[in-house]
């Protein structure tokens, strides 16, 4: 059974108004609305409202996707996603009181992000083949997600415009569309900037067309098109642990803490509006600063 069409516009209304005020990004309304008419979908099988759930039929929703095997995160992320909706439908007086305001989410224990040794990013950076022009593209874009620690998309959404040689510096688009500017760092500076002179041209029909680093058509390359290199240089360079597009985004986070950066200076650098999101890499830290003091102190 689907959503009813009343609660469909509902949601439909709900997102309209999150992407009005907050402009969060399409991945994250793609979540939201998701969660919302699956949760919809399931009231009208029981026959209830969206706007007047009873707390019961949330617990009974919960228990059948624990059985279906859903992890308690996901749950969690779920539940965060009713909150926010009936806060809203509150704050715009389509109901009298949040039916969750006495549930309390879930406590998940933050996951460590995995990441990779300093030796095996080196490896990974060294990988592709520069006798081609795939291959410079490919290096300087592995070494500019590196050296900026950004996302994949914001990296394949990258223009030439954005790119600023002269003061080492990139303009990056971020989640809900803000943009901040980055360092990029000598080493990626070099390889863009090879990269620029010798192969960029070469990729292109048009070099006129403003993709920083083209895929097919000279757009800009796609998420897709880029996991698939960067798990073909990590078989090359002989990495065999599990990778995520977020990889090497979490080595630049870890590896800076490492070497003694702020947090707040990394959370700037990744874009994060929330201190606590980037929290989480001072347990990788910590991991590593254990490992070193049992290693090298005379009592460890």
């Amino acid at each position: 059974m689907t959503a009813k069409p009343d609660d469909q516009s509902l949601i439909d209304a709900f997102l309209d108004g999150l992407w009005l005020e907050q402009g969060v990004s399409d991945n994250t309304l793609a979540a939201y609305r998701r969660d919302l008419l699956a949760w919809a979908a399931w009231l009208a099988e029981q026959g209830e409202a969206l706007l007047a759930p009873g707390p019961e039929t949330l617990t009974a929703w919960l228990e059948t996707r624990r059985e279906a095997g859903y992890q308690l995160r996901s749950n969690a992320r779920l539940l965060s996603s009713l909150r926010r909706f009936y806060r809203w439908a509150l704050a715009e007086q389509r109901i009298d009181q949040d039916p969750l305001a006495e549930v309390r989410l879930p406590r998940v224990r933050p996951s460590l992000p995995d990441t990779l040794e300093e030796a095996e990013v080196e490896r990974l950076l060294e990988a592709p083949d520069l006798d081609t022009d795939l291959g410079m593209r490919d290096r300087a874009m592995l070494e500019v997600l590196y050296g900026a620690g950004l996302r994949v998309s914001e990296l394949v959404g990258l223009t030439t415009d954005a790119l600023n040689l002269r003061q080492g510096v990139v303009r990056v688009r971020g989640k809900g569309d803000k943009d901040r500017l980055v360092p990029l760092g000598e080493e990626a500076l070099d390889w863009v900037s090879r990269y620029l002179r010798t192969s960029r041209g070469a990729l292109m029909r048009d070099v006129t067309r403003p993709a920083l680093f083209p895929g097919r058509g000279d757009a800009c390359l796609t998420r897709q098109a880029f996991w698939h290199r960067i798990k073909a240089h990590a078989r090359v360079a002989g990495i065999d642990r599990p990778l995520s597009p977020h990889t090497l985004r979490h080595a630049f986070a870890t590896h800076l803490l490492n070497h003694g950066a702020n947090l707040r200076v990394v959370q700037l650098l990744l874009g994060h509006s929330d201190l606590s999101t980037t929290q989480i890499y001072t347990h990788v830290a910590q991991v590593r600063l254990e490992a070193l003091h049992a290693d090298h102190h005379p009592r460890g």
